[in-house]
């Protein structure tokens, strides 16, 4: 048993592998030695006849390695006494050989069980992670491996055998390498300069291709491993190249000339190194365009499968929705004002450079369509813009706040989107500023478009120049550091590789934030102008390199972003960049990979950031929400506990309706209350001019003829001119105060006192606003006249209801001089005793004058309403008799007060004797020497005040009111349209508490479902 031949041996081993171990890869132990040397199947024939065989590995491990020699044969003539004992004893000899099999195959099945699994662990050990280089595979191309019945695809493509003929000859390749190593060693350890290669090493190559070659995924590994493989291949040849010894100096005799041989030698070994780094270059560049061409191919297929309502639709739309999903939780953070330290701390890619550095152009090429506004020189970028980028069967590109849609396949649509950023743009910066922290939110979608959200920041400025403000270097550094803060930013360092390295300013910035790079990818723009421009293309290397920036990042991209027209396309910038990178001798010398270059390279792996980031933060951002709104609630809980959670909008809208309500409730007013105030109002409005300039002038004339000839005139002039303007006024605030009115009883009614300033500023503005009808004014005027011409007094309620409301008239005006004359002369005999009041000089005086001017009214009853100046002199010497100086001004003053109370006296006593002339009113007065026409102008008065005030509620219930209504409502919609507005009139703690709790649980509903989305997608 333990000498079983060597095949045999394998395929026990293979078989123990195979099912006890639990390898996955059904390949032939000895076709993994390829992928490690160090890897060697102990049952394996021996190929080099140098090296002793290896012991089996039942010798080597189990414990029947030191088995009790067989004895010897006995010697002739011994008389086979021993083979007599043997043959006596040979049952329990097999016995004892049958017990012991059992510990072999034991020991044997242990044995090769512990060799097979540590030969497994070797092989695992150093077999390389493929996984790093999956993002060289397109993320469409895992999506149709996944979603796409491939075997249905693999019938439209091409055979494998037509696709194989486009791959270089590998084992071509293979062999020159070897040549070039074997070259190489040899000059350096003076071997023979050319080795058989290892038979078992070459097959061993060809079955790990195979197996690699099973699929179109497989091919593209296999051809990203073979360009690494060929270009660690290349640095090893140029190192050891340069690591070569220098030849010793030679004597100081001239030097013999070097043989033909040697320099076509050395010759052949350069043209040699050059052909290979040729050859390595066509076949990465071979790989680029199947690549495109791959891409090309499938994007009217991913156009088909998006619109397709098949089976496999609902996952697309998942996976299509996740970004916007993401996109809606930033919108919202970008407009919550965090007051318990909760900080927006989800990622974005972050575009941070120089002006002018290019920014907007790899932002494009990225989005692939020219959508930005564009100067030569000038600031451009004024306001963070945001763009959201997903897949989409058409190429559209949407504002956040906007439903339409712009076409980026056409160029009208274009211009009109660069025209409406650019105003979006202008109008966010407010007056003073160059450039605004308010952001615009764009999302663009388009087939074969990376999925991410970028952000695209005003560039970076080293002077302020004229036409800025003072402060503008300063906010675009404060703008860049807020969004650079964040800790799960991404940022993507743009610099202009076209100027010296010397005159950056946003890699200084970038360290700050990121000194350990952990999260920046560094991008060189304007390589071609770089190219030409610099004397050493080393310093290129350097910069992609990382050598020449004090800054880390990620990853270090070189791409090119046109010929600087704005009239490029976005296929001819894709098409010059390849052009310019195919002949570029920064390749063809290595300077750059070709992993670092072409704009979609650079999508590629700022995607593939961007998720892995967001895969890493954003459940500990959820966490962070979460516990926010725990303290939110908490805290209402605690001091409103029987509110509603109503946010400002909510507020806003509920005492929306209730000013509405307090302004319908006008039209439900009574008409003979409106008319009742409106009569009320414009009385104490015109009754002052009635008996000031029309009345007392009136009842100064002699005769009844006088008398209606002077109120005639007095009255046509006062319609003319004052009373409709005075009557408009009076309806106007009646208006407002009914309104206001109505809204302080609705206040009671469990008001909340938070509305109170919303609502005195909507009625402040409503009343600003709304304007009389001015046609009004003349029909009032006309309605005015007519009432004041009538005389005719019909019956004898009409003529007590005149003469009740002259008497109310005539006795207010009495108690309102009484009170003046009062006023004027202090304190009488009775309140001077008895509340301890005392006259002042000025009030004796007027007392003084007083007492004169009453004595001359006893003489003369029937005195005019002014003194002659001889009597004027007169009472001022009676009162100079008695030691009073007075004054003739004060006199008369005096004078207008005492007389005014004397008129209104007999004014009223005749009027108590005119409450039984109406016999006479109707026989026109003949044969009486009763005269009452004071009392027909006040019926006239009284008349003219009814008629005006049915006019004026006619027109405010019919008209006003609906226009105030009107009013209100434009008030209300502007300021609900004005969130500054709104923010200014309804504040406090509570409302604030509400607009965070609102803001945190949104947040937090979209961040579970995005994670939920994020979750199904892996």
């Amino acid at each position: 048993m333990l000498r079983v031949g060597n095949k045999a041996a394998c395929l026990a081993c293979r078989n123990l592998v195979s099912t006890n171990m639990g390898v996955r890869f059904r390949v032939p132990l000895q076709k993994l030695h390829p992928l490690s040397r160090a890897i060697h199947h102990r049952y394996s024939g021996n190929t080099n006849p140098q090296r002793p065989p290896h012991r089996t590995a039942a010798r080597y491990f189990t414990s029947m390695s030191r088995l009790p020699m067989r004895p010897p044969k006995p010697p002739p003539g011994s008389g086979g006494r021993g083979h007599q004992q043997q043959r006596n004893f040979w049952v329990a000899s097999l016995a004892a050989r049958l017990l012991k099999l059992r510990y072999i195959l034991l020991g044997s099945a242990v044995g090769g069980g512990y060799t097979a699994k540590k030969t497994y662990d070797e092989w695992k050990e150093m077999l390389p992670d493929f996984s790093e280089y999956n993002w060289v595979i397109p993320d469409f191309v895992w999506e149709l491996s996944e979603q796409i019945d491939l075997d249905k695809l693999a019938k439209a493509l091409p055979e494998i055998e037509e696709i194989a003929k486009l791959l270089p000859d590998f084992d071509k390749i293979g062999e020159n390498f070897t040549f070039l190593k074997s070259l190489l060693s040899s000059e350096t350890s003076g071997d023979p300069p050319l080795k058989a290669t290892d038979s078992s090493t070459a097959a061993a190559q060809e079955g790990s291709d195979k197996q690699y070659k099973k699929g179109l995924l497989g091919e593209l590994v296999l051809i990203q491993q073979q360009i690494q493989r060929h270009e660690e291949e290349v640095r090893r040849a140029a190192a050891a190249n340069s690591a070569r010894p220098p030849p010793p100096e030679p004597a100081p005799s001239p030097p013999p000339n070097p043989s033909p041989p040697q320099e076509k030698c050395k010759s052949s070994d350069k043209e040699r190194v050059d052909l290979l780094q040729e050859e390595l270059l066509r076949t990465q560049l071979k790989y680029q365009r199947m690549l495109e061409r791959l891409e090309k191919e499938n994007k009217e297929l991913r156009k088909v499968v998006l619109q397709k309502d098949d089976k496999g639709i609902h996952q697309r739309k998942v996976k299509k929705s996740l970004i916007d999903l993401y996109s809606e939780v930033l919108d919202i953070l970008s407009d919550y004002d965090a007051n318990y330290n909760t900080q927006d701390h989800l990622p974005r890619v972050v575009v941070v450079g120089d002006q002018s550095a290019g920014k907007t152009s790899v932002l494009e090429m990225i989005a692939q369509a020219r959508i930005f506004p564009r100067g030569s020189g000038e600031m451009m970028t004024r306001s963070p813009v945001k763009v959201t980028l997903s897949e989409g069967p058409h190429h559209v590109a949407m504002f956040k706040d906007s439903g339409r849609e712009f076409d980026l396949s056409k160029e009208e649509d274009l211009a009109a989107l660069r025209h409406e950023i650019e105003l979006r743009m202008r109008k966010s910066v407010k007056a003073g500023q160059t450039v605004s922290c308010e952001t615009i939110s764009l999302s663009v979608k388009g087939p074969g478009i990376q999925r991410m959200v970028l952000v695209d920041l005003p560039g970076v400025i080293s002077t302020v120049t004229a036409g800025m403000a003072s402060d503008t270097k300063e906010t675009i550094f404060s703008i860049s550091k807020a969004y650079m803060q964040n800790p799960n930013a991404i940022i993507l360092c743009i610099q202009d590789g076209s100027v010296d390295a010397e005159r950056s300013i946003v890699t200084d910035l970038v360290s700050q934030m990121d000194p350990q790079g952990k999260r920046t990818i560094f991008v060189l723009t304007k390589v071609d102008l770089a190219e030409k421009n610099l004397a050493s293309p080393n310093r290129i290397q350097q910069i992609v390199e990382g050598k020449l920036f004090p800054m880390k990042a990620l990853g270090y991209f070189a791409v090119v972003t046109g010929k600087g027209s704005s009239g490029e396309s976005i296929d001819s910038i894709k098409d010059y960049e390849e052009e310019f990178f195919q002949n570029s001798r920064l390749l063809k010398d290595g300077m750059l990979k070709a992993h670092q270059v072409t704009t979609k390279n650079l999508s590629l792996a700022v995607s593939d950031c961007f998720w892995k980031m967001v895969r890493e933060s954003v459940e500990q951002q959820a966490d962070v929400f979460k516990a926010s709104r725990f303290n939110l609630e908490t805290e209402w809980k605690n001091n409103y506990p029987r509110l509603r959670e109503l946010d400002r909008n909510e507020l806003f809208e509920k005492a929306k309706n209730e000013i509405l309500d307090e302004v319908i409730s006008l039209s439900q007013v009574t008409p003979q209350h409106w008319e009742a105030i409106l009569q009320k109002k414009l009385w104490e409005r015109v009754s002052t001019h009635v008996i000031e300039n029309i009345y007392l002038p009136a009842a100064q004339t002699m005769d009844s003829g006088t008398f209606n000839t002077t109120v005639d005139i007095k009255l046509k002039q006062w319609t003319d001119k004052q009373l409709p303007h005075k009557a408009l006024e009076v309806a106007w605030e009646t208006l407002q105060e009914e309104f206001a009115r109505f809204m302080a009883e609705y206040k009671g009614k469990d008001q909340d006192d938070i509305f109170d300033k919303l609502k005195e500023a909507v009625k402040d503005e409503s009343i600003k606003r709304h304007k009389w009808n001015e046609r009004a004014m003349d029909s009032l005027r006309v309605i005015q006249h007519n009432a004041l011409e009538d005389r005719s007094i019909t019956d004898k309620p009409q003529w007590d209801a005149a003469i009740q409301f002259m008497e109310e008239t005539l006795q207010s005006r009495l108690k309102d001089t009484e009170s003046v004359i009062r006023d004027m002369v202090g304190p009488g005999w009775r309140q001077r005793w008895l509340n301890w009041m005392n006259r002042t000089p000025d009030q004796h005086i007027r007392n003084e004058t007083k007492n004169e001017l009453e004595r001359l009214l006893k003489l003369h009853d029937e005195h005019t309403a002014y003194l002659a100046n001889d009597e004027v002199t007169t009472v001022r010497k009676n009162l100079e008799g008695r030691g009073v100086e007075v004054d003739p001004v004060l006199i008369k003053d005096t004078w207008h007060q005492l007389y005014r109370r004397h008129f209104l006296q007999k004014a009223l006593s005749h009027c108590n004797l005119c409450k039984r002339g109406f016999y006479y009113y109707q026989r026109h007065f003949v044969d009486s020497e009763l005269e009452c026409n004071d009392v027909v102008l006040f019926w006239r008065i009284q008349r003219m005040l009814v008629i005006t005030a049915n006019t004026l509620r006619q027109q405010l219930t019919n008209t006003e009111v609906r226009r105030l209504e009107k009013n209100v409502k434009e008030v209300l919609d502007d300021f609900g349209e004005d969130m500054e507005k709104k923010t200014h009139l309804i504040t406090g703690r509570r409302v604030q508490l509400a607009e965070d709790l609102k803001k945190v649980r949104e947040i937090q509903e979209k961040l579970e479902a995005f994670i939920e989305a994020l979750h199904k997608e892996k």
